[in-house]
């Protein structure tokens, strides 16, 4: 897939979580709660200063060095299998979501995150959350479809 187009699809993602972000900082009051649809998912503004489940909280140059890193073998990947748009899509969206949060803990100090799923007990959440975790999925369910039909990586 075309490099622009990768990358055009990073900034967009991006783009979309830093909205949400700004809008509910905006509109929520900090600890505030929107239900979005009742008994499934409301928006709550809280700052994490650590990673899932608040783990690791006050760390914040532990996650600024660790972003750093990831992105970076996050991008060679990108680059090795610039070639294989299945490879592309599914690292635009991890890269996409570690960008939005290392963002977030660069200039805050802090990540907003606001999802909620009401039906649950799990973590508060937010979109660059859910993009690394797409990323992740896609790309573990092609690789196990090339192990399956016996595809090679590259």
């Amino acid at each position: 897939m075309l490099i622009g187009l990768i990358t055009a699809f990073i900034i967009l993602l991006f783009f979309i979580d830093q909205w949400i972000k700004h809008f509910v900082v905006a509109t929520i009051a900090l600890g505030g709660t929107h239900t979005v649809l009742p008994g499934i998912l409301s928006l709550t503004y809280i700052r994490n200063n650590g990673a899932a489940w608040s783990m690791l909280a006050g760390q914040q140059w532990f996650f600024l060095i660790i972003s750093v890193v990831a992105l970076a073998v996050m991008i060679w990947f990108l680059v090795r299998y610039r070639t294989n748009w299945r490879y592309e899509i599914g690292l635009a969206f991890m890269i996409a979501g570690t960008l939005g949060n290392f963002y977030d803990r660069l200039v805050n100090g802090f990540v907003v995150d606001m999802f909620q799923l009401d039906f649950v007990n799990f973590p508060i959440f937010n979109f660059a959350d859910s993009c690394l975790t797409i990323g992740v999925i896609w790309i573990m369910v092609i690789l196990f479809m090339e192990d399956k039909v016996g595809t090679p990586n590259a």
